[in-house]
């Protein structure tokens, strides 16, 4: 539905719900105050700050007034909210949270921390009670954890009835790339998306294109260099660059680029979502039904088991293929410094230029890979690399997801006092608004709106991001998505990961031994929560072990392993997957 513009200059605005989530009609409340010419003056003054956007100027000054009045009974207020330490958020921070308080008169603090400090400080809020922030910015990956605790603010409900007051006309919920990832199975909205990053593939798309390298790989590997469809190719090409190639200008070269240090973020390497790449789960989207890419099986809505005995596939044969795949390559084709590096550690590594590819990468990294100066950028600013989606591992089937998507998204609790809740609300709305979406996302790169990536201003940027933009406009951006539903509580049990992941590292157990024990360790911690009284629907309740042969008999996941878990490598030139993008959009 196209939404009305042009808010009457009479104040505030009653909004009326439609049936559908985020879709509003205007009737404007008489006894409002109207914005003052001063408070104009602020808007037309930021106006440029704003620039560009895929509204007209008018449009805009008729979103910005529409806050101005929708925050008069809050000014003066103070609120807090927070969010991890990213590029997008900076912004938020540093300009959107100045020019909504200069608006609004709510004088708001962004707090930027590490990630794992915001799901921690998110979390004891949740068990105390305790306001510590107005709102919080956390990843969707929660989605399952939030609608079964029933301790956030189901927005749909929201919106449509004590936050209708202060809900955005505009807001265009349609709008939102990652609607999806944050609804939970009632089919109600928990979150309100605020960024979101694909976890794709890196490559040099210079050393791909030397007539050289492609004469020397087809030699020896029977098919042609280029982007890697399945595993295999990514491996070959991996071999080749490190020790085929091994020296680029003099340089030492590796083909494969990852961490390996016991640390929280190890946990994220392979929750973000390598067992779904290698194809563990089941066919489904957003996320694999009955089990997921965690290897979660659920019955209904209710999470049964992780283990293979159980329905579940944490520790199946396409799991024990992924892990083992994972330590090889890290071993045989990473620079040797790799498996002591963190996530953070690693993550500037490929800007170095001695990295031919990297299966595993954020294209939240994209602003500072085209920083001029480095040796993966062109003297004109162009970047010699390209990202591509990534290769799926032989387990792998058409319907499943294949990589993960990070959604931050905006979270209000139901405890927080109802007038700040409504304050942080109009903030959340602030941030995501067409006004400022647009000019937010050139910032940090991390589009949320379909309009904005359709915007003029994006076609324009998109030669020096590397595909951004084209991933982003293509269908395939469908297959890459967060965390879902069937993880009843995220952070127990994303906790485990590492741990166990660690212990295959470090050799302390080979890759079937971490994963047997990461199973079981995520089938404890649901029969926990099966007992527990913070929540009543949609616990997990486990299935009795019925032994391993009796569910790698039954269709989808846990799948039996393949006699050949390295079939012919298949790959595509970049260019024609571009030219398919193009063609399907």
């Amino acid at each position: 539905m196209i939404m009305p513009w042009g808010f009457p200059r009479g104040g505030r605005h009653l909004l009326l719900a439609s049936a559908s989530v985020g879709v509003f009609l205007l009737a404007p409340l008489v006894a409002a105050q109207a914005a003052t010419d001063e408070q104009i003056q602020v808007a037309e003054r930021w106006l440029p700050r704003f620039q560009p956007s895929t509204l007209s100027r008018s449009e805009q000054l008729s979103e910005l007034e529409w806050f101005i009045d929708a925050a008069e009974p809050f000014r003066g207020m103070k609120i807090e909210v927070v969010s991890e330490r990213i590029a997008t958020h900076a912004y938020e921070s540093k300009v959107l949270a100045r020019a909504f308080s200069e608006l609004t008169g709510i004088e708001v603090t962004h707090t930027l921390k590490p990630e794992g400090d915001v799901i921690e400080t998110l979390q004891r809020e949740r068990r105390t009670g305790q306001q510590l922030y107005d709102a919080y910015i956390s990843d969707s990956d929660l989605i399952g954890t939030h609608f079964r605790y029933g301790d956030v603010v189901a927005l749909s409900d929201y919106m449509r009835g004590e936050g209708a007051d202060v809900t955005l006309p505009t807001l265009d919920i349609d709008d939102f790339m990652g609607r999806s990832f944050v609804t939970g199975p009632d089919g109600k909205l928990y979150q309100l998306p605020d960024q979101q990053f694909a976890n794709l593939y890196w490559f040099r798309y210079d050393w791909f294109q030397r007539p050289d390298l492609r004469r020397r790989f087809k030699e020896l590997y029977g098919y042609e260099l280029g982007v890697p469809v399945n595993w295999s190719a990514y491996e070959d090409i991996a071999q080749f660059f490190t020790e085929h190639v091994k020296r680029i200008d003099g340089e030492r070269v590796y083909g494969h680029m990852d961490y390996g240090k016991k640390d929280p973020s190890l946990g994220w390497r392979f929750t973000d979502a390598w067992l779904s790449m290698a194809g563990a789960g089941d066919v489904g989207l957003p996320n694999g039904q009955p089990v997921d890419e965690w290897g979660i099986r659920v019955w209904g809505c209710r999470p049964v088991g992780a283990n293979v005995a159980r329905g579940g596939a944490t520790n199946s044969p396409a799991a024990v293929y992924a892990l083992s795949k994972y330590l090889e390559w890290l071993d045989r084709y990473a620079p040797p410094e790799a498996s002591n590096m963190n996530f953070t550690e690693a993550g500037p590594v490929p800007a170095r230029g001695h990295i031919a590819q990297q299966i595993f990468w954020y294209t939240a990294f994209t602003a500072d890979m085209n920083k001029p100066g480095l040796p993966v950028v062109n003297a004109d600013g162009t970047p010699k690399w390209r990202m591509a989606p990534s290769p799926h591992g032989a387990y792998w089937e058409d319907g499943m997801k294949l990589g993960y998507q990070d959604t931050g998204s905006w979270t209000l609790f139901r405890h927080t006092d109802a007038k700040r809740r409504k304050a942080a609300w109009l903030y959340a709305q602030f941030t995501v608004a067409k006004t400022v979406s647009l000019k937010k996302t050139l910032e940090g790169l991390t589009p949320i709106r379909r309009s904005d990536i359709e915007s003029e201003a994006m076609t324009e940027v998109a030669p020096r991001l590397g595909g951004l933009v084209e991933f982003y406009r293509s269908p395939d951006r469908e297959n890459w998505t967060p965390t879902g539903i069937n993880v009843p509580d995220y952070p127990k049990l994303a906790s485990l990961w590492w741990r166990h992941i660690g212990r295959a590292v470090s050799g302390e157990a080979s890759p079937r031994e971490a994963l047997d024990q990461l199973a079981a360790a995520q089938n404890d911690v649901m029969d926990e929560l099966s007992r527990s009284d913070d929540f009543s629907f949609c616990k997990p309740s486990l299935y009795p072990e019925r032994g391993r042969q009796y569910w790698l008999d039954q269709p989808g996941s846990p799948k039996p392993k393949l006699a050949d878990e390295k079939p012919q490598g298949q790959t595509i030139p970049y260019d024609e997957l571009v030219r398919s993008w193009r063609q399907a959009h």
